[in-house]
């Protein structure tokens, strides 16, 4: 049990060295309590790479509980050196499933892990990509979908292509669990390109998948027609499924893949969750609540931008003649600074305004809008009210500047405002990212 409390505590390679010099050379050492041997409480540590290497040649147990194995536990911890270290010792753990038929590329797929890593067990054993799970016959790929994470199913298709074509227990695809998470046919195209597939026209079959390997040579592998039109177990092709969640009218089926949205919700592997499908769930009193947060911003930085450039800094020019009415500093390069940012702080805020106003959707009311709609056309105002609250930062700091110019330590905190401001707004940015690590 010493072993085991030392791979589980500080992991000190000195110390685990002379533990296993002290034991025979031909001692197994079995799991605790917890089904839990060395190996694998070593691998669950992130930053272990060497203390595996270690014990790698020293046992063989390598077992967890839930029927992991240790390369599963390395997963769940992330190590990628880790899993470098067990891949090139025990090379045959790729195929090895857990209680739950998940193999160690079903946790890289659900779990994000890098593409780095996600390769080095691709070419270990490609076969690992076509294998199913218990519950319902998801291959990695298809887990990588129903996540949402683009660059692990790339990077899998630009590997082992041809495994697009295994479908799950009820027949759903590729592309109905890409539709589910919002990616319309466009964006499964590119997938094929980004994963070094192009897509070829092929007689009379039609649109057909290729890939281009041993000194350029040419294999067609599929139909990408027959994959978009399979109906799998709603019968609707994903075309059809992303038309359905998108829709602004009920359709007959809605309410039965709503339901089994939830219930694959539930599921989990590596005991983390599936990641919330968050479209289909938002609802229309919190867009009703955003909105008014949004208008209440907009016209804030819109007054504030008029009020400005009504009552500019410095005054006017109140002597008769040509020049009167204008302003006194309008030659210094921080007052046209000001009139410029002010400008665009007021164009932008107004932008938002005139987007949320109901003229727009009059203008458009005979046209039918998909619920992913008015999601864009929120995250296309906050990008806008971000624009806004920057320039009016900017246009803040050169008014102030140009006014309080004559007193040279005023002017100069003036002017720090606004980069004051942008690197609060980046630290709060970053330290909320870590916090999330």
């Amino acid at each position: 049990m010493a072993l085991h409390e030392e791979a589980a505590g500080c992991g000190n390679v000195e110390v685990v060295k002379a533990l296993l010099e002290f034991e025979d050379p031909d001692f197994q050492y079995s799991a605790n309590k917890k089904q839990e041997t060395p190996l694998y409480i070593a691998a669950r540590k992130r930053g272990s790479g060497r203390l595996l290497t270690l014990l790698l040649v020293k046992s063989e147990a390598h077992g967890g509980p839930h029927g992991r194995t240790v390369l599963h536990a390395a997963l769940m911890a992330g190590d990628a050196e880790a899993i470098r270290v067990i891949l090139e010792e025990k090379g045959n753990l790729t195929k090895e499933r857990d209680e739950d038929g998940h193999t160690p590329l079903h946790y890289a797929a659900h779990l994000g892990s890098r593409l780095s890593v996600v390769e080095e067990v691709l070419k270990r054993d490609v076969s690992a990509a076509y294998i199913g799970d218990k519950k319902r016959g998801m291959t990695p790929l298809l887990m990588a979908a129903r996540q949402g994470y683009l660059g692990t199913v790339s990077k899998i298709l630009s590997i082992c292509p041809d495994c697009c074509e295994k479908v799950d227990n009820k027949g759903l695809t590729l592309f109905h669990y890409l539709a589910f998470r919002g990616f319309p046919y466009p964006s499964e195209l590119s997938l094929f390109k980004c994963g070094g597939i192009e897509i070829s026209f092929v007689k009379p079959s039609g649109i057909a998948i290729s890939f281009v390997k041993n000194g350029g040579i040419e294999t067609v592998y599929g139909s990408l027609r027959n994959l978009m039109n399979l109906e799998g177990a709603f019968g609707m092709t994903p075309q059809e499924v992303y038309y359905a969640l998108r829709s602004n009218k009920q359709h007959q089926k809605q309410t039965q893949i709503n339901e089994f949205l939830e219930e694959i919700q539930n599921d989990q592997v590596a005991e983390k969750p599936v990641c919330p499908n968050l479209l289909p769930t938002i609802s229309a009193e919190s867009l009703e609540k955003t909105r008014d947060a949004h208008l209440v911003v907009a016209a804030l930085i819109a007054t504030i931008a008029f009020a400005a450039a009504i009552t500019v800094p410095g005054g006017l020019n109140s002597e008769k003649g040509s020049e009167q009415g204008t302003p006194l500093l309008i030659d210094e390069v921080a007052f046209k600074a000001f009139v410029i940012t002010n400008a665009l702080a007021f164009i932008f805020s107004v932008s938002a305004l005139f987007i949320y106003f109901r003229v727009m959707d009059n203008i458009l009311s005979g046209f039918k809008f998909w619920r992913e709609t008015f999601l864009y056309r929120t995250r296309a105002i906050s990008g806008l009210l971000g624009y806004a609250t920057v320039a009016m930062m900017i246009a803040f700091s050169t008014g102030s500047y140009v006014v309080l110019k004559p007193s040279y330590g005023l002017a100069i905190v003036s002017y720090l405002i606004c980069p004051a401001f942008l690197l609060s707004v980046l630290l709060i940015l970053n330290i909320a990212y870590l916090c999330n690590i």
